[in-house]
Formats: C-alpha cells, structure tokens, sequence
C-alpha cells in the first residue's frame, strides 16, 4: 500500500527557534552556576522588541539581556530593525510559586513513606510522548530527519559564506512515499529561505537545488517525479521577529518527531528538568530507543502521564503498530519492570541538571548523537525478552 508522510524543520533564524534558543540559553546559564535551580523561562519577539519571561528560583547571578543578545548574534541577526544590538528587552521574571514547588520539593509518596527516589514530585499533570522506529539509523523518522538536516544546511551555507545572500529565517519540509512501512523516495522538497534584496530568484533556486537540498537528499530518493518548491511565494526579504512574531515552545512538532506520533504536555525549551513536559519526554525517547535497538519493536509510541506531586507514573501505554515481536500489553510491562520514570530516577539517569540544553533548541531535540537520551546502552540487556 503506497501513503504518503511529511515533515517540516525550521533554521535556527526562525522567530519561534529563535525564542526557543533564548530560553535554554538562560536556562544553561543559570544550571552552570546552580545545578539544582528552578527555572521555567519563555520569550516572546515581535519587530523589535522581546519580552523574556517566566520564574526562576536560583542563587545564581545571569544577565539574561547578555544571553539574549549573544544568541541573537550567534544566529545572525545584525541587520534590519531586529538586531541583537538594539533590540529593546523587557524582563517579567518571579520566583517559582510556592504551590508548585512544594509538590516538587516532596512527592506525595515522601511525605508517606515512599524511598529516595520519590523525594521528588512531578510539576505537572499531563501526558508525555517517546518514539523511535527503525527507518534511520538514528531512530528517527525519515521525513523529520531529512527535513533537520536540509534546515541546518540551509543555516551552514549561509553562516560559510557559500550563499552570502541568505539571511537567518528559513523553513523546510519532505514528503517520502512509502510502500507499507518502507521508504521508497523522496516525493517532494520545500524549502523557503530569507535573502537580501538584491538575489534574484533563479539564481536562489538553482543554489538553493544544487548546495543544499543535492547535498542532503540522497540521490537513490529522487526521481523524475520528484517536486521542488523552493521560494514558491516568490520573494522573501522581510523574516524572523520583524516580519513573524516569535514564541517560545510554538515549534513542538519540529522540536519531537515531525508529526509520527502525538505530543502531549507542553514545550521544552526554558524548563528545568524538574518539570516531566521535558525530562519525562526524553526519559520515553530513552526507553523507546532501547526498545527499538534491542530489536523488541520495528516501532513504538509511548505516553507516560503523571499528576502534580505525584512521583510515580499515573498511567504508562504503549503502541508498537503491529511491529512488536511480543504483544503491547506485554511491552509496557516490560517498560515498567525495567525503566523507573519518577522525576528523581528520570535525572539521575539521564544526568540532566546540567547546562546540556540550547543544542536541543534548534533542528530538533530527538536523533543527535551525545545526548543522554540517545543512549542505546540498555538494548543488549533487553534483549532477553525476545
């Protein structure tokens, strides 16, 4: 049965990654200074202004302007009316409410006699997803891995110099055509990228054809039938902040898995890993890899839900979509046997208070290598089961 998948990517130009990189950049900086801090920050751009918001309960000492300014910098905006020199920044920040914090401070289950590992309660109610399948050797899905990867070299060749006529915004998209579960090829390409006004647009596609999209998409993908789109509005000047407004964790489909599985909870990008909406979405990356690499599922789904306070996982579902070599029931208990997801376990495991974060704000959090959660060092171990 032939069906047809697609994803999108954004470069690290775009007003929302923009937002997203400015809060974990915070966020690194105050984790650096003070491991065990308490931080949900979010920002918001529009021309050119930001407002940088949210709480921080920390002893740390961060020029948040500094951040935001040297991230602004680092993406390229040093022209037009947003720029990282003359930006004005307004700042909204508060310590951690105290309602919240006493539920992370001590899980339900502490103050009941539970162990160590439910000193830590979780800060939220809701609903985080884990997915992996076996179509890239990262893990990923085809369509969101390609789609990463044609954004980050559209952001490479302009920061090189090869197309100095770029500027920072630019999204990306890939439709593959599969036979069942295959990937057969590459059905079609989008890619819109902000340039300077002088370009003229055949000189942009066929760049953009020849030194981005030929060097990312195999070759063996593409056919006679492939379609590009590449600027199909025509022109495009005006971006980022000053053409968009931007909005931190407004990318949560580009951040996970480009649309294969459901997104629950919330955004990623500012949050400590105290809050599950981000450590307890990794934790499932994490068991759902490991699943994969120990060859348990072709391709799993996993939702894991908590209620605030609470330690211990409300409810834990598994879907492998018929690829399972045992039955999902079967899986899931598997999962609840060998991998612990109380906030406390999910840290530890991960080693996730450290300042390991904006490298994740931009071309996704899922499928780069040197990341705790992309660890496949418990597949051996899993292998049992088979």
């Amino acid at each position: 049965m032939r069906k047809f998948f697609t994803s999108e990517s954004v470069t690290e130009g775009h007003p929302d990654k923009l937002c997203d990189q400015i809060s974990d950049g915070i966020l690194d900086a105050v984790l650096a200074r003070d491991s065990m801090a308490r931080c949900a920050i979010e920002c918001c751009a529009a021309y050119n202004q930001m407002l940088i918001m949210g709480e921080v309960t920390t002893t740390a000492k961060v020029n948040y302007k500094k951040i935001a300014r040297d991230v602004m910098a680092k993406a390229g905006y040093t022209f037009g009316n947003f720029r990282a020199d003359n930006c004005k920044i307004n700042l909204a920040i508060h310590r951690q409410s105290p309602d919240i914090a006493m539920g992370v401070d001590s899980s339900v289950e502490n103050r009941t006699g539970g162990d160590a590992c439910d000193t830590i309660g979780a800060g939220d109610q809701g609903m985080m997803f884990g997915y992996a399948c076996n179509e890239t050797e990262e893990l990923m899905p085809l369509t969101a891995y390609l789609a990463h990867k044609l954004a980050k070299r559209l952001a490479d060749v302009r920061k090189c110099g090869l197309l100095p006529y770029l500027r920072p915004d630019g999204k990306t998209q890939v439709t593959v055509e599969y036979e069942g579960r295959t990937p057969k090829r590459v059905d079609t390409v989008v890619v819109s990228a902000q340039h300077n006004e002088n370009v003229q647009q055949d000189m942009l596609r066929r760049d953009i054809k020849h030194y981005v999209i030929d060097k990312i998409i195999p070759a063996e993908l593409m056919d006679e039938g492939t379609k590009f789109y590449i600027n199909p509005t025509g022109r495009f000047e005006i971006g980022g902040p000053e053409g968009d407004s931007g909005l931190t964790g407004r990318k949560l489909v580009v951040d996970t898995y480009g649309g294969r599985c459901a997104h629950g909870g919330g955004a990623f990008s500012g949050k400590d890993p105290t809050k599950v909406d981000r450590s307890s979405a990794y934790m499932a990356r994490y068991v759902c890899k490991n699943i994969v690499a120990a060859g348990l599922a072709d391709e799993i789904e996993l939702q894991v839900a908590y209620a605030i306070g609470v330690s211990k996982p409300v409810s834990i579902f598994v879907n492998t979509y018929g690829t399972g070599k045992l039955p999902d029931d079967e899986i899931a208990g598997i999962i609840v046997r060998e991998f612990d997801m109380r906030p406390y376990s999910v840290i530890k495991t991960l080693d996730l208070r450290r300042s390991i974060y904006l490298q994740t704000a931009a071309y996704g959090h899922f499928g780069k290598p040197g990341l705790p959660w992309e660890k496949t060092d418990r597949a051996e171990e899993l292998k049992k089961y088979l």
